[in-house]
């Protein structure tokens, strides 16, 4: 039983060093490959785009609330 186990440790050990290995190999490659967004460019701008969304949201809610607030403004203006 305690050999399965050392077994199966090491199998896991083995496997997350490949992958480990693998992932700075794709790194790598596409850090130095010409013409080419490199891999940290690509992350990078794929983190931003999550927050740049957020923002965009807001300014529009933004936009629309001093619309609102603009013709509010406006129509009691109007009544005096």
């Amino acid at each position: 039983m305690e050999e399965n186990k050392i077994l199966i440790g090491a199998l896991i050990f083995i496997a997350l060093v490949l992958g480990s290995n693998f992932i700075m190999y794709a790194i790598a490659r596409g850090a130095t490959r010409p013409g080419g967004k490199g891999f940290l460019e690509t992350m990078i701008k794929s983190m931003n785009a999550t927050q740049r969304k957020k923002e965009d949201q807001i300014d529009e809610l933004r936009r629309s609330v001093e619309e609102l607030t603009e013709g509010k403004k406006n129509s009691s203006g109007d009544s005096e």
